[in-house]
């Protein structure tokens, strides 16, 4: 058994103001994601350029229009992740306390919510630029697990979202739980959703590929690795477990496993395949 080592939730501070790490694992993961997307948009244009590629043709994007993209996703990672935890796991507090939905320091960001928030983000980019919304997606898809298990290191940080009780060497006593030892599940679910997710999606989005099958493969990866990880995690006290054994989070994951399966057979049987 392992005893938590105790974080100080709070960086540091500017004044009086106090910066959380939870804050800053998400401005590190968009700044990461932004990078490598820089780099492969670089390369794209002056090294390999392949006829077909994510980044040619009218779909192409410039570093500023990158940015631009980018911004539009962000902005929808916070709104929808913070709104879709609020309604997904605290509907009866949000009418309540309203002001709790812009308090993204203290925690509490719903990846499916955010999922949808930058669905309808790009999907506005998209329009507004009159560009293919599915390239949009396998564009951003590999950089997605970066954001994911960063949140999730500061969901550790934090000492929350701690995983159910067991005996395995590595468990630990949380101290916002109770003495009992449990899974570390924040970290699994930052290797699973952020390491190793990330590791597939970006070897296998170096090839072209069929159009969607990045984005597919996302769909279908987070998923599984979610639906895994939620059997250690201990389920949400104000919702507890549906039928006796599924959690919130395994009932939204299933929708995703189910669009990237069809996603993926779509676009490598699909006669009208396009592919990258």
């Amino acid at each position: 058994m392992l005893l938590y080592p105790l974080i100080d939730p709070i960086a540091f501070h500017i004044g009086s103001w106090p910066v959380y790490w939870y804050g800053l694992m998400y401005l590190f993961g968009f700044l990461m994601g932004w990078g490598l997307l820089s780099l492969r948009l670089f390369l794209s244009s002056h090294v390999i350029a392949p006829e077909g590629c994510l980044l040619s043709g009218k779909d192409k994007l410039s570093q500023e229009q990158l940015a631009d993209m980018l911004f539009f996703a962000a902005f929808g990672v916070i709104l929808g992740g913070r709104l879709g935890y609020m309604i997904f796991y605290y509907w009866h507090v949000l009418w309540a306390q309203p002001l709790l939905l812009f308090q993204v320091w203290k925690g509490g960001m719903s990846f499916h919510g955010g999922l949808i928030g930058v669905m309808i983000a790009l999907g506005v980019y998209a329009y507004r630029t009159k560009r293919s919304f599915i390239r949009l997606t396998d564009l951003v898809a590999p950089v997605v697990p970066i954001g994911l298990g960063l949140g999730r290191l500061g969901n550790f940080i934090n000492g929350e979202l701690w995983g159910r009780v067991s005996s395995v060497p590595w468990a630990m006593v949380f101290p916002g739980a109770d003495t009992l030892p449990r899974h570390p599940s924040q970290l699994y679910e930052f290797f699973f959703e952020g390491v190793l997710l990330f590791i597939i999606l970006w070897f296998y989005s170096r090839k072209p590929r069929p159009l969607g099958a990045v984005s597919g493969l996302f769909s279908l990866g987070y998923g599984v690795f979610r639906l895994g990880v939620e059997f250690f995690r201990e389920p949400d006290p104000q919702i507890g477990f549906f039928w006796g054994c599924f959690t919130e989070g395994q009932l939204l994951s299933l929708p995703m496993i189910l669009v990237g399966i069809t996603l993926l057979i779509w676009t490598y049987f699909s006669k009208s395949r396009i592919r990258q």
